[in-house]
Protein backbone atom coordinates (compact mmCIF):
# COMPACT_ATOMS: atom_id res chain seq x y z
CA UNK A 1 0.00 0.00 0.00
CA UNK A 2 1.32 3.28 -1.14
CA UNK A 3 1.69 6.00 2.53
CA UNK A 4 -1.27 8.48 3.06
CA UNK A 5 -1.14 11.41 0.99
CA UNK A 6 -3.54 13.96 2.79
CA UNK A 7 -6.14 15.93 1.08
CA UNK A 8 -5.46 19.44 0.50
CA UNK A 9 -9.14 20.54 0.00
CA UNK A 10 -12.48 19.12 0.60
CA UNK A 11 -13.39 16.53 -1.99
CA UNK A 12 -16.75 16.66 -1.67
CA UNK A 13 -16.90 19.86 -3.85
CA UNK A 14 -20.72 20.20 -2.37
CA UNK A 15 -23.31 21.72 -5.25
CA UNK A 16 -21.16 20.46 -8.54
CA UNK A 17 -23.94 19.09 -11.29
CA UNK A 18 -22.89 15.81 -12.23
CA UNK A 19 -23.08 17.47 -16.05
CA UNK A 20 -19.86 19.74 -14.61
CA UNK A 21 -18.57 16.11 -13.29
CA UNK A 22 -18.35 14.43 -16.41
CA UNK A 23 -16.18 17.63 -18.11
CA UNK A 24 -13.88 17.25 -14.67
CA UNK A 25 -9.91 15.77 -16.06
CA UNK A 26 -10.08 12.34 -14.87
CA UNK A 27 -13.78 11.86 -14.66
CA UNK A 28 -14.39 9.30 -18.05
CA UNK A 29 -11.23 7.40 -17.26
CA UNK A 30 -12.65 6.39 -13.62
CA UNK A 31 -16.25 5.85 -15.31
CA UNK A 32 -15.56 3.43 -17.66
CA UNK A 33 -12.86 1.86 -14.69
CA UNK A 34 -16.44 1.59 -12.45
CA UNK A 35 -18.42 0.84 -15.56
CA UNK A 36 -15.69 -2.39 -16.06
CA UNK A 37 -16.14 -3.37 -12.41
CA UNK A 38 -20.13 -3.72 -12.85
CA UNK A 39 -19.49 -5.65 -15.98
CA UNK A 40 -17.02 -8.26 -14.38
CA UNK A 41 -18.48 -8.17 -10.45
CA UNK A 42 -22.51 -8.13 -11.30
CA UNK A 43 -22.83 -9.45 -14.93
CA UNK A 44 -19.97 -11.75 -15.59
CA UNK A 45 -17.81 -10.74 -18.03
CA UNK A 46 -14.16 -11.38 -18.96
CA UNK A 47 -11.59 -8.32 -17.94
CA UNK A 48 -10.42 -8.43 -21.87
CA UNK A 49 -13.82 -7.81 -22.84
CA UNK A 50 -14.80 -4.95 -19.75
CA UNK A 51 -14.13 -2.17 -21.13
CA UNK A 52 -15.92 -2.39 -23.92
CA UNK A 53 -18.71 0.40 -23.22
CA UNK A 54 -15.65 2.63 -23.28
CA UNK A 55 -16.67 5.73 -25.76
CA UNK A 56 -15.22 6.02 -29.31
CA UNK A 57 -13.28 9.08 -29.24
CA UNK A 58 -11.88 8.53 -25.34
CA UNK A 59 -8.20 9.35 -25.40
CA UNK A 60 -5.86 5.70 -25.02
CA UNK A 61 -4.56 7.27 -22.28
CA UNK A 62 -8.15 7.55 -20.28
CA UNK A 63 -8.32 3.75 -20.96
CA UNK A 64 -5.26 2.55 -19.98
CA UNK A 65 -5.41 4.16 -16.59
CA UNK A 66 -9.49 2.84 -16.29
CA UNK A 67 -7.84 -0.54 -17.29
CA UNK A 68 -5.47 -0.33 -14.69
CA UNK A 69 -7.88 0.91 -12.19
CA UNK A 70 -9.69 -1.74 -12.63
CA UNK A 71 -7.43 -4.62 -12.83
CA UNK A 72 -5.84 -3.91 -9.81
CA UNK A 73 -8.77 -3.67 -8.17
CA UNK A 74 -9.56 -7.42 -9.13
CA UNK A 75 -6.23 -8.17 -8.26
CA UNK A 76 -6.76 -6.50 -4.60
CA UNK A 77 -10.13 -7.70 -3.99
CA UNK A 78 -9.74 -9.35 -0.98
CA UNK A 79 -8.38 -6.63 0.61
CA UNK A 80 -10.49 -3.99 -0.50
CA UNK A 81 -13.24 -5.73 0.63
CA UNK A 82 -12.03 -6.24 3.79
CA UNK A 83 -11.08 -2.80 4.70
CA UNK A 84 -14.24 -1.31 2.94
CA UNK A 85 -16.31 -3.97 5.41
CA UNK A 86 -14.61 -2.96 8.59
CA UNK A 87 -15.31 0.43 7.74
CA UNK A 88 -18.82 -0.11 6.79
CA UNK A 89 -20.41 -1.74 9.77
CA UNK A 90 -23.96 -2.08 8.34
CA UNK A 91 -22.61 -2.99 4.84
CA UNK A 92 -23.69 -1.70 1.48
CA UNK A 93 -26.88 -0.47 0.66
CA UNK A 94 -28.75 -2.73 -0.72
CA UNK A 95 -30.80 -0.13 -3.18
CA UNK A 96 -27.39 0.63 -4.55
CA UNK A 97 -25.56 -2.29 -5.58
CA UNK A 98 -23.16 0.11 -7.55
CA UNK A 99 -21.92 1.72 -4.89
CA UNK A 100 -19.37 -1.37 -4.36
CA UNK A 101 -17.67 -0.36 -7.62
CA UNK A 102 -17.54 3.31 -6.85
CA UNK A 103 -15.86 2.54 -3.30
CA UNK A 104 -13.49 -0.08 -5.05
CA UNK A 105 -12.22 2.09 -7.77
CA UNK A 106 -11.85 5.07 -5.26
CA UNK A 107 -9.68 2.62 -2.84
CA UNK A 108 -7.76 0.94 -5.39
CA UNK A 109 -5.95 4.64 -6.43
CA UNK A 110 -5.94 5.64 -2.39
CA UNK A 111 -3.95 2.57 -1.76
CA UNK A 112 -2.36 1.23 -4.71
CA UNK A 113 -1.68 3.80 -7.07
CA UNK A 114 0.50 6.50 -7.67
CA UNK A 115 -2.67 9.10 -7.52
CA UNK A 116 -3.40 11.95 -4.94
CA UNK A 117 -5.92 11.26 -1.88
CA UNK A 118 -8.07 13.95 -2.75
CA UNK A 119 -8.40 13.18 -6.52
CA UNK A 120 -9.53 9.70 -5.86
CA UNK A 121 -11.99 10.72 -3.02
CA UNK A 122 -13.33 13.50 -4.97
CA UNK A 123 -13.54 12.00 -8.65
CA UNK A 124 -15.15 9.12 -6.54
CA UNK A 125 -17.86 11.58 -5.32
CA UNK A 126 -18.69 13.01 -8.72
CA UNK A 127 -18.76 9.53 -9.39
CA UNK A 128 -21.74 8.74 -7.06
CA UNK A 129 -23.96 12.15 -7.52
CA UNK A 130 -23.68 11.17 -11.68
CA UNK A 131 -25.72 8.34 -11.00
CA UNK A 132 -28.72 8.51 -9.59
CA UNK A 133 -29.38 5.62 -8.35
CA UNK A 134 -25.77 6.55 -6.12
CA UNK A 135 -26.65 10.14 -6.00
CA UNK A 136 -27.94 10.05 -2.31
CA UNK A 137 -24.84 8.31 -0.86
CA UNK A 138 -22.43 10.74 -2.02
CA UNK A 139 -21.90 11.90 1.55
CA UNK A 140 -20.80 7.78 2.65
CA UNK A 141 -18.44 7.61 -0.24
CA UNK A 142 -16.88 10.71 1.11
CA UNK A 143 -16.67 9.54 4.30
CA UNK A 144 -15.63 5.89 3.58
CA UNK A 145 -12.64 7.14 1.69
CA UNK A 146 -11.28 9.91 3.47
CA UNK A 147 -11.20 7.53 6.59
CA UNK A 148 -9.77 4.83 4.64
CA UNK A 149 -6.79 7.60 3.57
CA UNK A 150 -6.21 8.19 7.65
CA UNK A 151 -6.85 4.75 8.86
CA UNK A 152 -5.56 1.87 6.19
CA UNK A 153 -2.57 0.77 8.17
CA UNK A 154 -4.69 0.10 11.11
CA UNK A 155 -7.40 -1.23 9.22
CA UNK A 156 -5.35 -3.97 7.34
CA UNK A 157 -4.33 -5.52 10.73
CA UNK A 158 -4.91 -9.53 10.95
CA UNK A 159 -4.80 -9.10 6.78
CA UNK A 160 -2.43 -11.90 5.42
CA UNK A 161 0.09 -10.52 3.65
CA UNK A 162 -0.05 -12.85 1.22
CA UNK A 163 -3.25 -14.74 1.29
CA UNK A 164 -5.74 -11.93 1.53
CA UNK A 165 -6.47 -11.63 -2.11
CA UNK A 166 -6.42 -15.61 -3.00
CA UNK A 167 -10.01 -17.38 -2.39
CA UNK A 168 -9.83 -19.94 0.09
CA UNK A 169 -10.43 -22.88 -2.21
CA UNK A 170 -7.55 -22.15 -4.46
CA UNK A 171 -5.33 -21.93 -1.72
CA UNK A 172 -6.51 -24.99 -0.30
CA UNK A 173 -5.50 -25.90 -3.74
CA UNK A 174 -1.98 -24.78 -3.84
CA UNK A 175 -0.91 -25.42 -0.64
CA UNK A 176 -2.27 -29.33 -1.19
CA UNK A 177 -0.55 -29.50 -4.78
CA UNK A 178 3.10 -27.43 -3.97
CA UNK A 179 3.49 -26.80 -0.29
CA UNK A 180 2.74 -23.67 2.01
CA UNK A 181 5.57 -21.89 0.93
CA UNK A 182 5.60 -21.81 -2.87
CA UNK A 183 1.64 -21.33 -2.72
CA UNK A 184 2.28 -18.40 -0.56
CA UNK A 185 4.86 -17.32 -2.88
CA UNK A 186 2.50 -17.77 -5.60
CA UNK A 187 -0.08 -15.74 -4.23
CA UNK A 188 2.35 -12.69 -3.62
CA UNK A 189 3.20 -12.80 -6.75
CA UNK A 190 -0.44 -12.40 -7.83
CA UNK A 191 -0.78 -9.36 -6.20
CA UNK A 192 1.47 -7.47 -8.26
CA UNK A 193 1.04 -5.57 -11.62
CA UNK A 194 2.41 -7.90 -14.18
CA UNK A 195 5.19 -6.93 -16.56
CA UNK A 196 4.76 -7.53 -20.65
CA UNK A 197 6.43 -10.13 -22.35
CA UNK A 198 6.45 -10.00 -25.37
CA UNK A 199 8.35 -12.58 -28.63
CA UNK A 200 10.07 -10.68 -31.90
CA UNK A 201 9.98 -11.36 -35.17
CA UNK A 202 13.63 -11.44 -35.04
CA UNK A 203 16.86 -9.51 -32.89
CA UNK A 204 15.41 -9.79 -28.93
CA UNK A 205 18.12 -7.56 -28.00
CA UNK A 206 17.80 -4.30 -30.44
CA UNK A 207 14.20 -4.12 -29.52
CA UNK A 208 15.21 -5.30 -25.35
CA UNK A 209 17.23 -1.45 -25.84
CA UNK A 210 14.56 -0.19 -27.87
CA UNK A 211 11.84 -0.84 -25.45
CA UNK A 212 13.81 -0.62 -22.63
CA UNK A 213 13.45 -3.84 -21.45
CA UNK A 214 15.72 -7.14 -21.38
CA UNK A 215 16.24 -10.53 -22.75
CA UNK A 216 14.95 -13.77 -21.35
CA UNK A 217 16.91 -16.66 -20.96
CA UNK A 218 14.22 -18.54 -23.44
CA UNK A 219 14.32 -15.53 -25.57
CA UNK A 220 11.00 -13.63 -24.48
CA UNK A 221 11.71 -9.86 -24.08
CA UNK A 222 10.26 -8.22 -21.21
CA UNK A 223 9.26 -4.57 -20.70
CA UNK A 224 7.50 -2.39 -17.78
CA UNK A 225 5.04 -1.17 -20.15
CA UNK A 226 5.05 2.23 -20.67
CA UNK A 227 1.74 3.35 -21.52
CA UNK A 228 -1.06 1.31 -24.21
CA UNK A 229 0.68 -1.11 -25.91
CA UNK A 230 -0.96 -0.53 -29.28
CA UNK A 231 1.32 3.08 -29.38
CA UNK A 232 4.85 1.08 -28.43
CA UNK A 233 7.33 1.17 -30.72
CA UNK A 234 7.46 -1.79 -33.13
CA UNK A 235 3.60 -2.74 -32.49
CA UNK A 236 1.93 -1.36 -35.68
CA UNK A 237 4.94 -2.21 -37.86
CA UNK A 238 4.40 -5.72 -37.32
CA UNK A 239 7.91 -6.37 -35.27
CA UNK A 240 6.19 -8.39 -31.76
CA UNK A 241 3.24 -9.09 -30.40
CA UNK A 242 2.36 -9.63 -26.90
CA UNK A 243 2.74 -12.99 -25.24
CA UNK A 244 3.58 -14.07 -21.81
CA UNK A 245 7.14 -16.14 -21.17
CA UNK A 246 5.58 -19.06 -20.15
CA UNK A 247 2.68 -19.18 -22.93
CA UNK A 248 5.68 -18.97 -25.70
CA UNK A 249 7.17 -22.44 -24.41
CA UNK A 250 4.80 -24.81 -25.83
CA UNK A 251 5.05 -24.29 -29.44
CA UNK A 252 9.18 -24.73 -28.86
CA UNK A 253 8.89 -28.24 -27.27
CA UNK A 254 7.84 -29.21 -31.37
CA UNK A 255 10.85 -28.50 -32.14
CA UNK A 256 12.40 -27.49 -35.63
CA UNK A 257 8.87 -27.05 -37.68
CA UNK A 258 10.05 -25.22 -40.87
CA UNK A 259 8.02 -27.00 -43.56
CA UNK A 260 5.85 -29.23 -41.68
CA UNK A 261 2.22 -29.76 -41.70
CA UNK A 262 1.45 -28.11 -38.22
CA UNK A 263 -2.29 -27.72 -36.45
CA UNK A 264 -2.89 -25.38 -33.60
CA UNK A 265 -6.33 -26.69 -31.58
CA UNK A 266 -7.80 -24.04 -29.82
CA UNK A 267 -5.38 -21.39 -31.00
CA UNK A 268 -7.21 -17.98 -30.78
CA UNK A 269 -5.96 -14.98 -30.25
CA UNK A 270 -3.07 -16.20 -32.26
CA UNK A 271 0.48 -15.86 -30.29
CA UNK A 272 1.37 -19.63 -30.79
CA UNK A 273 0.22 -20.09 -34.41
CA UNK A 274 2.76 -16.83 -35.00
CA UNK A 275 5.13 -18.70 -33.14
CA UNK A 276 4.76 -21.35 -35.49
CA UNK A 277 4.47 -19.36 -38.90
CA UNK A 278 7.33 -17.50 -38.21
CA UNK A 279 8.96 -20.82 -37.78
CA UNK A 280 7.89 -21.82 -41.41
CA UNK A 281 5.46 -24.45 -40.74
CA UNK A 282 2.72 -25.40 -42.82
CA UNK A 283 -0.16 -24.14 -40.04
CA UNK A 284 -3.38 -24.77 -39.40
CA UNK A 285 -5.48 -22.63 -36.89
CA UNK A 286 -8.61 -23.93 -35.68
CA UNK A 287 -10.97 -22.45 -33.28
CA UNK A 288 -14.78 -22.88 -32.74
CA UNK A 289 -14.95 -18.28 -31.67
CA UNK A 290 -15.37 -16.70 -34.85
CA UNK A 291 -15.18 -13.28 -32.69
CA UNK A 292 -11.40 -14.71 -31.47
CA UNK A 293 -10.41 -15.68 -34.79
CA UNK A 294 -11.54 -12.43 -36.26
CA UNK A 295 -8.58 -11.33 -33.81
CA UNK A 296 -6.23 -14.30 -34.75
CA UNK A 297 -6.75 -13.06 -38.52
CA UNK A 298 -6.03 -9.34 -37.36
CA UNK A 299 -2.69 -10.41 -35.56
CA UNK A 300 -1.36 -12.41 -38.26
CA UNK A 301 -2.15 -9.04 -40.87
CA UNK A 302 -0.38 -7.29 -38.45
CA UNK A 303 2.58 -9.30 -38.32
CA UNK A 304 2.94 -10.24 -41.53
CA UNK A 305 2.22 -14.05 -41.23
CA UNK A 306 0.23 -16.63 -42.88
CA UNK A 307 -2.02 -19.78 -41.64
CA UNK A 308 -4.73 -21.72 -42.64
CA UNK A 309 -7.44 -20.53 -40.85
CA UNK A 310 -10.66 -22.98 -39.75
CA UNK A 311 -13.51 -22.18 -37.58
CA UNK A 312 -14.28 -25.69 -36.10
CA UNK A 313 -14.96 -27.72 -33.17
CA UNK A 314 -10.97 -28.50 -31.99
CA UNK A 315 -12.83 -32.13 -30.41
CA UNK A 316 -14.86 -33.02 -33.64
CA UNK A 317 -12.12 -31.24 -36.39
CA UNK A 318 -11.40 -33.98 -39.38
CA UNK A 319 -8.66 -32.31 -41.12
CA UNK A 320 -5.05 -34.26 -41.01
CA UNK A 321 -3.26 -36.10 -40.23
CA UNK A 322 -0.49 -33.81 -38.97
CA UNK A 323 3.23 -33.73 -38.64
CA UNK A 324 2.70 -31.96 -35.22
CA UNK A 325 -0.02 -30.95 -33.11
CA UNK A 326 -0.20 -28.16 -30.65
CA UNK A 327 -3.17 -28.51 -27.94
CA UNK A 328 -3.05 -25.06 -25.80
CA UNK A 329 -6.35 -27.15 -23.98
CA UNK A 330 -9.05 -24.71 -22.70
CA UNK A 331 -8.76 -24.46 -19.29
CA UNK A 332 -9.49 -22.58 -15.51
CA UNK A 333 -6.35 -20.71 -16.64
CA UNK A 334 -5.85 -19.80 -12.55
CA UNK A 335 -1.74 -19.87 -14.25
CA UNK A 336 -2.66 -16.48 -15.31
CA UNK A 337 -4.21 -14.68 -12.29
CA UNK A 338 -1.88 -12.27 -11.86
CA UNK A 339 -2.64 -11.16 -15.91
CA UNK A 340 -6.40 -11.83 -15.41
CA UNK A 341 -7.49 -11.03 -11.75
CA UNK A 342 -11.08 -11.49 -13.21
CA UNK A 343 -10.52 -15.65 -13.23
CA UNK A 344 -10.57 -15.52 -9.67
CA UNK A 345 -14.15 -14.18 -9.44
CA UNK A 346 -15.43 -16.23 -12.46
CA UNK A 347 -14.33 -19.44 -11.20
CA UNK A 348 -15.56 -22.04 -8.94
CA UNK A 349 -14.10 -25.17 -7.77
CA UNK A 350 -16.49 -27.50 -10.08
CA UNK A 351 -15.59 -25.88 -13.00
CA UNK A 352 -12.06 -27.81 -12.66
CA UNK A 353 -13.57 -31.08 -12.83
CA UNK A 354 -15.73 -30.03 -15.85
CA UNK A 355 -13.08 -28.57 -17.72
CA UNK A 356 -11.09 -31.92 -16.86
CA UNK A 357 -13.50 -33.59 -18.67
CA UNK A 358 -13.24 -31.37 -22.01
CA UNK A 359 -9.28 -32.14 -21.83
CA UNK A 360 -9.55 -35.43 -21.84
CA UNK A 361 -11.96 -35.13 -25.04
CA UNK A 362 -9.66 -32.85 -26.57
CA UNK A 363 -6.29 -34.55 -26.04
CA UNK A 364 -7.88 -37.76 -27.68
CA UNK A 365 -8.76 -36.35 -30.55
CA UNK A 366 -5.45 -34.76 -30.84
CA UNK A 367 -3.68 -37.73 -30.80
CA UNK A 368 -5.77 -39.21 -33.54
CA UNK A 369 -4.66 -36.10 -35.51
CA UNK A 370 -1.31 -36.92 -35.34
CA UNK A 371 0.55 -39.06 -37.92
CA UNK A 372 2.68 -42.23 -36.53
CA UNK A 373 6.23 -40.61 -35.97
CA UNK A 374 4.53 -37.35 -35.52
CA UNK A 375 4.93 -35.11 -31.74
CA UNK A 376 1.73 -34.01 -29.98
CA UNK A 377 2.53 -31.28 -27.35
CA UNK A 378 -0.33 -30.34 -24.59
CA UNK A 379 -0.49 -27.86 -22.39
CA UNK A 380 -2.68 -25.72 -20.63
CA UNK A 381 -1.95 -22.38 -18.44
CA UNK A 382 -3.67 -24.03 -15.29
CA UNK A 383 -1.59 -24.40 -12.08
CA UNK A 384 -4.10 -27.54 -11.51
CA UNK A 385 -3.27 -30.48 -11.83
CA UNK A 386 -6.54 -32.34 -13.32
CA UNK A 387 -5.68 -30.27 -16.16
CA UNK A 388 -2.54 -30.73 -16.85
CA UNK A 389 -0.23 -33.70 -14.99
CA UNK A 390 -3.31 -35.87 -14.62
CA UNK A 391 -4.31 -35.37 -18.25
CA UNK A 392 -1.02 -36.92 -19.48
CA UNK A 393 -0.81 -39.62 -17.38
CA UNK A 394 -4.79 -40.88 -18.30
CA UNK A 395 -3.59 -40.74 -21.82
CA UNK A 396 -0.39 -42.87 -21.88
CA UNK A 397 -2.54 -45.29 -19.24
CA UNK A 398 -5.02 -45.50 -21.78
CA UNK A 399 -3.18 -45.20 -25.62
CA UNK A 400 -0.59 -48.00 -26.04
CA UNK A 401 0.25 -45.71 -29.01
CA UNK A 402 1.41 -42.50 -27.63
CA UNK A 403 5.00 -42.34 -25.37
CA UNK A 404 5.98 -39.44 -23.22
CA UNK A 405 8.94 -37.68 -24.91
CA UNK A 406 10.86 -35.99 -21.86
CA UNK A 407 12.76 -32.83 -22.46
CA UNK A 408 16.32 -33.16 -21.44
CA UNK A 409 17.97 -30.98 -19.38
CA UNK A 410 19.98 -28.48 -22.22
CA UNK A 411 17.82 -29.30 -24.39
CA UNK A 412 16.15 -25.81 -24.85
CA UNK A 413 18.12 -23.07 -23.51
CA UNK A 414 16.55 -21.34 -20.69
CA UNK A 415 14.29 -24.10 -20.02
CA UNK A 416 16.09 -26.30 -17.27
CA UNK A 417 14.49 -24.47 -14.20
CA UNK A 418 10.93 -25.59 -15.79
CA UNK A 419 11.59 -29.39 -16.27
CA UNK A 420 10.11 -31.79 -14.30
CA UNK A 421 11.49 -35.31 -13.06
CA UNK A 422 9.26 -36.61 -15.57
CA UNK A 423 10.83 -34.34 -18.57
CA UNK A 424 7.73 -32.04 -19.11
CA UNK A 425 7.55 -28.13 -18.35
CA UNK A 426 5.83 -26.95 -15.26
CA UNK A 427 6.27 -22.90 -14.53
CA UNK A 428 4.72 -21.16 -11.42
CA UNK A 429 4.05 -17.47 -11.35
CA UNK A 430 7.26 -17.37 -8.42
CA UNK A 431 9.22 -18.36 -10.91
CA UNK A 432 11.84 -15.92 -12.30
CA UNK A 433 12.59 -13.98 -9.53
CA UNK A 434 14.32 -11.25 -11.05
CA UNK A 435 14.85 -8.36 -8.84
CA UNK A 436 11.70 -6.33 -8.04
CA UNK A 437 8.46 -7.89 -8.18
CA UNK A 438 7.63 -5.80 -11.09
CA UNK A 439 9.94 -7.41 -13.12
CA UNK A 440 9.44 -11.32 -12.30
CA UNK A 441 7.81 -14.18 -12.56
CA UNK A 442 5.83 -16.10 -15.20
CA UNK A 443 2.38 -17.56 -15.85
CA UNK A 444 1.62 -21.06 -14.53
CA UNK A 445 1.80 -23.46 -17.89
CA UNK A 446 2.26 -27.38 -17.97
CA UNK A 447 3.31 -28.76 -21.33
CA UNK A 448 3.99 -32.15 -22.10
CA UNK A 449 5.55 -33.38 -25.44
CA UNK A 450 4.51 -37.15 -26.94
CA UNK A 451 5.15 -38.95 -29.64
CA UNK A 452 2.58 -41.20 -31.81
CA UNK A 453 4.03 -44.22 -32.10
CA UNK A 454 3.39 -47.00 -35.14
Amino acid sequence: MKPPNRASRPPGRPGSSPSRATATPGFAARALAVEGLEAVLRRGAALEDALESAPAGLDPRDRALAYRILATSLRRLGTLRALLGRLMEKGLPKSAPRLESVLLAGATQILFMDVPNHAAVGLSVDLARADRNTAGFAGLVNAVLRRLTREHEALAAGLDPDFADTPDWLRARWVAAYGLDTARAMAAMHRVEPPLDITVKSDPAQWAQTLSGEVLPTGSVRILQAGPVRLLPGFAEGAWWVQDAAAALPARLLGEVAGRDVVDLCAAPGGKTAQLALAGARVTAVDRSAHRLARLRENLARLGLEARVVEADAAEFSGGPFDAVLLDAPCSATGTLRRHPDIAVAKRPADILTLAALQSRLIDHAADLTKPGGTLVYSTCSLEREEGEAQVERLLATRTDMVRVPLAPGELEGFDPFITPQGDVRTLPSHWTRGEAERSGLDGFFAARLRRVA
